[in-house]
């Protein structure tokens, strides 16, 4: 049966059908430049410590960014179906995703102009800049059946999503430098900047080579009024559910199963805080899913390709890294040293001279302080904490107070307001030296607003016990000691982590030569017949049990060599899983319609990233730990594939096929 995809792209020279496959994929090497630098890495961390420094509490700066994100998903799971549906009328895909590709570069280069306190015009170029990232990759996605011949979609799918994690990875990789050797917030801003510019640059070979598909046909009478024919057309879709049966039936999976998805990329990084884990570490650990995730996103790409003979070595492989990377960092964790897999230390414990591991009250006893101490009471919404709750902050006038403690990091809470002055910090006696200008630490409780629960880490030497002293300061008058320090607590943290990362690395480097070496003797042997069932649905369901053994794992790692065992296992099915998931809605999806059936998956897309959060959120706050919260999300991966496995695939093709038929057979009687 000839096809709308066929038709489109008969008379195509191999060259040109190449050139126009490697145009469509540069669009994720331009696009995931925000994605990474935007919406992950800098801006997120920017908007709280700079956007937002006026605001009350980081908390607040939080909830807002939050709710700057829901406000940009809501909009574009509105419109986009609807306008994915004009697009297929009016011949407009090109022509709306390089609108919204413009609405988003425009708000990211904005961002350049957002300075300390600026976070309504934060949150609005926010805004802006995720509706034009998130509408642009509708039409993106819908022009993959105009693009790849259908046996060849798996694979040019999963090559845009590697494209997509090198060009993203490179760009974060030199934002990262930018940050560190740029003055004060240029570093920051200039890289959103980088990443318009990036994203303009690498549009333009799709916009270039990549030919606009098609229109659907239009009644005379109702060319005038596309609009209104759109919305006709998405009706008689949506009323007719029953004809795509199987395809809503994979929408229904793909949003269960890609919530648990979206849910393990957004809480790795903080959970891995939580459980001690150093920034080096964490931002390194997202690098390593960025590049890792290249090679493995086209292998498995690869997997569903009836022509590819190595198939049984890539699926031996992938099963190999199932099986063996939690076992080995199982064992890494339990019998290399401590200072080696980063397992955590032994708890500081109090002595006879000092306080331990813990949370101290400014008011507890384990201070001595020269001057008066006042308790002053803060409305709750003044730091977004429960309506129940009212924060104590100890107000101190006078000129110094100290803790002695056993361990080595202290994270201090304070607030700031316009009359609390400066404080220097020493610890057994010497000043604490700041990392990032090389001078003496003061914490500077002045502010043009009141402001609470700031924080500052102050880092020992070596651990054992310590004595940690605030001093106050006035500049204008040393001699003064009328100044207020208001301190809300002070918490001894547990040990340091140390690890060796090029061991961690190396030993993971050499398990996968192992395992290739080991797919390469034995793949075809094992797993010659396997393949030959081994399609796109499949090789998904593969994705989802690997995930669901991340979820177990997760409950469980609790050293740094586990989490980076663990995010190399995040790193071989994360884009593979997604791609093949836009290849095979494709491949179910009437070309004809793209743009409206499309769109319908971009709402999908947007509202899984919803209840993965919530359920998270919820299970941690009733079991007090992100673990139980982590294991949790097993049961998106178990439902969605089990929903997964009940799609008739075959059939939801031929119907996508008689659509696609009765289209042209229309377009050709005029």
């Amino acid at each position: 049966m000839t096809t709308v995809a066929d038709s489109y792209l008969s008379g195509v020279s191999e060259k040109e059908y190449k050139r126009r496959i490697w145009a469509w994929t540069m669009y994720d090497w331009a696009n995931s430049a925000f994605a990474t630098t935007i919406l992950a890495a800098v801006l997120p961390i920017y908007f709280s410590q700079v956007a937002g420094a006026t605001l009350p509490s980081a908390a607040v700066a939080t909830s807002y960014w939050s709710f700057g994100l829901s406000i940009s998903l809501f909009i574009v799971a509105v419109i986009s179906p609807i306008l994915g549906t004009v697009s297929d009328v009016m011949r407009g895909k090109k022509l709306f995703l390089s609108i919204f590709a413009g609405i988003g570069i425009l708000g990211t280069a904005l961002l350049v102009l957002v300075g300390t306190g600026d976070w309504i015009l934060a949150s609005i170029l926010a805004i802006i800049g995720r509706i034009g990232f998130n509408g642009s990759l509708t039409f993106y996605d819908s022009l993959l059946p105009h693009v790849a011949r259908e046996e060849d979609r798996d694979r040019v799918s999963t090559r845009g999503y590697a494209m997509g994690y090198l060009g993203g990875g490179l760009l974060l990789a030199v934002n990262v430098v930018m940050i560190q050797l740029l003055p004060g917030t240029w570093g920051a801003r200039l890289s959103f900047l980088s990443v318009a510019v990036w994203w303009a640059v690498f549009t333009i070979p799709l916009l270039r080579a990549v030919p606009e598909p098609p229109a659907a046909k239009v009644q005379k009478d109702a060319v005038g009024n596309v609009v209104s024919q759109s919305f006709k057309r998405l009706s008689e879709t949506l009323s007719d559910i029953k004809q795509y049966r199987e395809l809503f039936k994979f929408l229904i999976s793909f949003f269960i199963y890609n919530d648990g998805i979206g849910t393990i990329i957004g809480v790795a990084a903080i959970y891995g805080a939580e459980l001690g884990f150093g920034s080096i570490e964490l931002i390194l650990a997202l690098l390593l899913v960025q590049f890792v995730g290249i090679p493995y996103s086209i292998l498995f790409g690869r997997l569903p390709t009836t022509g590819d003979k190595r198939r049984p070595v890539y699926l031996a492989f992938i099963l190999f890294n199932l099986l063996t990377l939690p076992l080995v960092g199982g064992i890494g964790a339990k019998y290399l040293p401590p200072d080696v897999a980063g397992s955590p230390p032994t708890p500081f414990e109090a002595t006879a001279n000092a306080v331990g591991e813990g949370f101290y009250l400014a008011t507890d006893q384990a201070y001595q302080f020269d001057g008066d101490w006042k308790t002053l009471a803060v409305p709750a919404s003044q730091i977004g904490a429960k309506e129940d709750q009212v924060y104590a902050y100890a107000e101190m006038t006078g000129s110094a107070y100290q803790l002695n403690y056993n361990g080595q990091k202290v994270q201090i809470t304070y607030s700031q307001g316009p009359d609390h002055g400066i404080w220097l910090v020493y610890v057994d006696g010497e000043p604490v030296i700041d990392t990032d200008t090389g001078q003496p630490l003061r914490i500077d409780g002045y502010h043009s607003t009141q402001r609470y629960e700031v924080t500052q880490l102050v880092v020992a030497d070596r651990p054992g016990e310590h004595v940690l002293s605030l001093v106050s300061l006035d500049e204008k008058n040393p001699d003064s000691q009328g100044n207020i320090i208001s301190l809300a607590s002070i918490e001894v943290l547990p040990g340091i982590r140390n690890s060796r990362l090029d061991v961690i690395i190396g030993l993971i480097l050499l398990l996968e030569l192992v395992g290739l070496g080991l797919s390469f003797l034995f793949g075809g042997l094992l797993f010659r017949r396997t393949v030959q069932a081994l399609d796109t649905k499949r090789s998904i369901m593969i994705a989802l049990a690997v995930y669901s053994v991340i979820a177990i794992w997760g409950f469980f790692l609790n050293s740094v060599i586990e989490f980076w065992f663990l995010a190399w296992m995040v790193a071989v099915v994360q884009g593979g899983s997604q791609a093949l998931s836009r290849s095979l809605y494709a491949r179910m999806s009437p070309a004809s319609k793209s743009g409206e059936f499309f769109g319908l998956f971009g709402v999908m897309e947007k509202f899984s990233t919803l209840l993965g959060p919530l359920v998270f959120g919820v299970v941690g706050a009733i079991t007090g730990s992100s673990r139980p919260a982590v294991l949790s999300l097993i049961a998106f991966f178990l439902i969605g594939g089990a929903l997964l496995s009940r799609v008739d695939i075959e059939k939801g093709k031929q119907i996508a096929q008689q659509e696609d038929a009765q289209y042209l057979n229309e377009v050709s009687q005029g």
